[in-house]
């Protein structure tokens, strides 16, 4: 029986939703030269004016080590740097901070929105991270620099920004030996390899701290940059331009789009016996390595690769007008396990934890933090020192389907999985049971559960009181995982189906989905079929 209270709250939240309906290259020359020729000054100088000129790269490049004043091993084994080679690094440092007018220093955790107008209610243009410089252009009557930094010209808050001989002080230990990247784009390798994985792409204008060298590569701290697209040069971090919709498409090189109203299978061969692998939703994009003779994709969807009916693939001009139209400003979460606030602040409350390489719709951007969609109705706010904000496209989702043992009839939970399964891609309505029309989360489970003879009330809440509760590692697929809100009540659940994996009614953005079982904290697992 549903609590009466919970029904009264269930209805009002009802009727308010219908109501309703984001150089200098400091390759140290060490060139042999001449006799008596150590006029490394003029050397370094000379290499500046080659490397801008395209000439070949000098013989051997700074480390990281040696550019951020680090002591060097001398030939006598004394950890000692040269008082000439002090006198260059403090030489450039200045440089570096001489060529701006009026340098102003983030002072911000994570990073800081820069806008297109001084407010926050402005488009954010970029974002300058904590320790980036800019040079400050005006400074507004209610508490805004205009500023350029990293090509973006726009407004930051200036409470976050430190200035004049405080901002300078400050710099001389934040110029860093950097390479920035030359290219549109370009893979971050996972080793100094052009045969490695790829972990990311940098793109054009970026700086990244030069961690090491070594033949041919540039070592960060997220993995290797080809040294044929990058400078190296004494620099201050600054602004990354925001990843607008059309830079979605550095992110591959021959992209595809899956062209259906729900989920495109993976499959491990080129065959439809092959066996499924993934699932593509709805406009999800992926890289084509290859076509087969007969009709099928190998593509690459974030972690996946596999075979695709190349029917259901769009390409080309179709495939790019399509990523424009669908392309969503997301926040991809970057660390293992990230706390989820009810408030942009350290000193609120943590009501959930969500998962690494997680998708989430961002409903707003303020200095800090990420305001992101858990489901319909229930938002929460992330740092973000620990989301990647960019627009970015649907990928494929690991995924493989309950096998049925030959000859024996399949048990009830592979048959409920199964079925709730075809309604993948189908529409998410506030109140709805439809399982073809539309559902909301627990008219899904609802109704997924009565065409098996099993009753539940429409209520996630009332829900998580039926049948036994379940621990974790001892989850079968058919049961119930439920999720709550920031205040500790109910209001998400979903059906587990195996592999770590549920099948949900999340939101009017994604509709009936495939989540990780702990894409954020579920708070009960419960069994109703008690088999």
């Amino acid at each position: 029986m549903e609590n009466s209270n919970d029904k009264k709250d269930y209805v009002i939240r009802l009727d308010k939703a219908r109501k309703k309906r984001t150089k200098s290259d400091y390759k140290k020359l060490l060139i042999m030269g001449g006799a008596g020729v150590v006029l490394v000054a003029v050397i370094v100088t000379a290499g500046v004016a080659v490397k801008r000129n395209g000439a070949s790269a000098p013989a051997a490049l700074a480390t990281a080590s040696q550019a951020n004043g680090q002591k060097e091993l001398n030939s006598t084994g004394n950890n000692t740097k040269s008082s000439e080679e002090a006198a260059k690094e403090t030489q450039e440092i200045k440089k570096v901070i001489d060529s701006y007018k009026n340098l102003g220093i983030v002072k911000a955790s994570g990073y800081l929105n820069v806008r297109k107008e001084p407010s926050t209610e402005a488009d954010v243009i970029g974002k300058l991270q904590g320790d980036g410089a800019c040079d400050i252009l005006d400074k507004t009557e209610d508490g805004w620099y205009k500023i350029t930094s990293g090509g973006i010209e726009g407004y930051i808050n200036s409470q976050y920004v430190i200035t004049g001989e405080e901002a300078k002080k400050k710099a001389e230990s934040l110029v860093k030996l950097r390479a920035v990247v030359t290219a549109d784009s370009m893979n971050i390798r996972k080793e100094a390899s052009k045969s490695s994985d790829s972990v990311g792409q940098a793109l054009n204008n970026e700086r990244y701290e030069v961690l090491g060298q070594t033949d041919g590569w540039v070592k960060i701290a997220s993995g290797y940059l080809s040294s044929d697209y990058v400078k190296l040069e004494y620099s201050l971090n600054e602004a990354r331009k925001l990843d607008l919709k059309a830079m979605i498409f550095n992110y591959y090189k021959n992209i595809g789009i899956s062209d259906v109203d729900n989920y495109l299978n993976v499959r491990e061969e080129p065959n439809e016996k092959g066996k499924i692998i993934a699932k593509m939703p709805s406009k999800a994009a992926g890289d084509i390595l290859e076509k087969t003779d007969d009709g099928w994709y190998k593509i690459q969807s974030g972690s996946i690769t596999g075979y695709v009916k190349s029917d259901y693939i769009l390409t080309g001009p179709a495939a790019k007008d399509e990523a424009m139209q669908v392309a969503e400003l997301m926040a991809i979460v970057s660390t293992d396990m990230l706390n989820a606030r009810s408030e942009p602040s350290t000193d609120s409350k943590i009501w959930t934890q969500i998962s690494n390489n997680e998708r989430y719709p961002v409903l707003k951007q303020i200095d800090g933090w990420v305001e992101i969609e858990l489901e319909e109705d229930s938002s929460a706010y992330v740092s973000t020192d620990f989301v990647d904000v960019r627009y970015a496209l649907p990928q494929a989702i690991k995924f493989s389907p309950l096998e049925e043992k030959a000859n024996e009839q399949a048990s009830l939970r592979t048959q409920i999985v199964n079925y709730a399964l075809q309604f993948l891609g189908n529409p998410y309505v506030w109140g709805g049971t439809s399982l073809t029309k539309g559902a909301d989360c627990s008219g899904f489970t609802m109704s997924v559960f009565s065409h098996f003879g099993i009753g539940l009330p429409h209520y996630s809440g009332s829900q998580a009181q039926m049948g036994t509760p379940v621990k974790s590692g001892d989850m079968q697929p058919g049961d119930l995982v439920f999720y709550a809100n920031s205040r500790g009540t109910i209001n998400h659940v979903g059906i587990y189906i195996g592999n770590g994996q549920i099948v949900n009614a999340a939101s009017r953005r994604s509709g009936i989905k495939i989540s990780t079982w702990n894409y954020r904290t579920p708070v009960k697992i419960r069994n109703i079929i008690g088999k």
